[in-house]
């Protein structure tokens, strides 16, 4: 993930004494900075939040809004979903389910708080949070609550990417090279290599040094050639390998300004954000915030038992902290709501934001990938996995003290996102025992030459 991070992974070496870390999914990084709410965070945390106070967000456990299809099922196809027969329950009921679930699920993991938002392909919606947006004031999680997106926001530069490839300003199979001279890579290395980590570059968040000099001032905005100073010298031969690196997409987002001349961040304003009215959708630090942001969490073993949950850094109107940020540039700067992350994911992966020969060739890069051993599927800025038994396209994402998930089920006609605001348990969890509830077990329709995928709990 960028399926994980907008700062920090915690080395795996590390990760028992909860020191420093940067991503390895999306982007994260931090040691534990700043106070924190004492003794386990689990007595702490209400069954379920109040409505918001700030941004409108809808009610927690909203009912399902809208009316399904008119072939009683979830989905423009009729194939997936729930059924609405009498036995299905009401939307109030459904409400109340999910609800439910989601207050079950966090309060088994101790996790400080969640936002989740399901979308049907019908219309119809849910959204709920459960939990803290901060411990130590008892503010609660709310459905407008804004998170930082980590890895997901490797999709925005992507769709970027590609809707320059639609208007002829660059190819696919082009050479990045002399379209970035400042950074003397490899000419064989191209824009496709870029977008599905075939590149062979390291991950620079995985570099000597890196985790100290962004936790040194993490207030600091750093420039992609600081960055780039932390990309091993030695790499794979271009297009032999997968392997996830926040390199790629960092690069790709100086092309994008090398091409347009203007700002990664004021494209995916223009060309994205604005078009589909994703409101609370925003570029961090290059926009003002649009909606109250969720404290992140590193979650310690407490004396007494259960978690104690801990600010990854001081407060800052960048989460985590504007250092990481900043040093992931295109791969991990977006922020949003779970229902403008979700109205997105069913844009992105729906076909909805690219020409359908373009989309085809975003999905079919899938199959390339899995040639080299990816380890998920990942095709030109999308990930391919299973969830529930169903094929899902999308993206996760991974911070120190924030972790999320986003994806489109086009066989149930259903997306979700659960955004969360720690980075020790999976939201892939949540969000299968969310579907539980709503989708029926989907019939086994593999095939021997299908291309397989891998598992939603998957991370790169």
């Amino acid at each position: 993930m960028m399926p994980n991070t907008a700062a920090g992974r915690v080395r795996r070496s590390r990760v028992a004494a909860a020191a420093v870390a940067i991503v390895v999914l999306v982007i994260a990084t931090a040691q534990v900075l700043g106070p924190f709410a004492p003794g386990p965070i689990s007595a702490a945390l209400p069954t379920s939040g109040a409505a918001a106070q700030t941004g409108s967000p809808a009610p927690i456990g909203s009912p399902v809004v809208g009316a399904p299809a008119a072939s009683g099922r979830v989905g423009a196809s009729g194939s997936g979903g729930l059924a609405a027969s009498p036995a299905s329950p009401s939307p109030v009921s459904l409400a109340t389910q999910l609800q439910d679930v989601l207050d079950r699920a966090r309060a088994k993991d101790s996790i400080p708080g969640v936002s989740v938002a399901i979308l049907w392909d019908d219309g119809r919606s849910w959204v709920g949070a459960s939990g803290l947006r901060n411990v130590a004031t008892a503010d609660p999680m709310t459905t407008g609550t804004a998170f930082a997106l980590a890895s997901v926001s490797k999709t925005f530069t992507a769709a970027v990417v590609l809707e320059l490839v639609q208007e002829g300003k660059l190819a696919l199979d082009q050479s990045v090279a002399p379209l970035l001279p400042a950074f003397g890579l490899d000419r064989r290395i191209t824009v496709r290599m870029l977008l599905d980590h075939t590149s062979g570059l390291p991950d620079f968040f995985l570099g000597k040094g890196v985790d100290e000099a962004l936790l040194e001032d993490t207030g600091a905005t750093w420039t992609a050639s600081a960055s780039w100073g932390y990309v091993a010298k030695k790499h794979a031969v271009p297009g032999k390998t997968w392997a996830y690196s926040n390199t790629n997409y960092l690069l790709l987002g100086q092309l994008v300004t090398a091409i347009t001349g203007r700002s990664l961040a004021w494209e995916v304003r223009t060309r994205l954000l604005n078009p589909l009215g994703l409101s609370t959708a925003y570029y961090q630090a290059a926009e003002t915030p649009r909606e109250a942001g969720a404290v992140a969490y590193l979650l310690l073993p407490g004396s007494g038992g259960g978690w104690v949950a801990k600010p990854v850094a001081p407060a800052s109107d960048v989460m985590p902290f504007r250092s990481v940020v900043t040093a992931a540039g295109g791969a991990g700067s977006i922020a949003a709501t779970a229902l403008d992350a979700a109205r997105w994911m069913r844009a992105w992966a729906g076909g909805q934001v690219l020409s359908p020969g373009m989309q085809a060739q975003m999905l079919a890069d899938i199959a390339r990938t899995v040639r080299l051993h990816a380890a998920i599927p990942y095709g030109l800025g999308i990930q391919r996995v299973t969830l529930n038994g169903y094929s899902a396209l999308g993206h996760s994402g991974r911070y120190l003290g924030m972790r999320d998930v986003v994806r489109y089920l086009p066989a149930a006609g259903v997306t979700i996102a659960v955004l969360t605001n720690q980075s020790l348990y999976d939201p892939s969890q949540i969000a299968s025992a969310l579907l539980n509830v709503v989708l029926p077990i989907p019939t086994p329709t593999a095939t021997p030459n299908q291309v397989p995928t891998a598992s939603a709990t998957a991370h790169p």
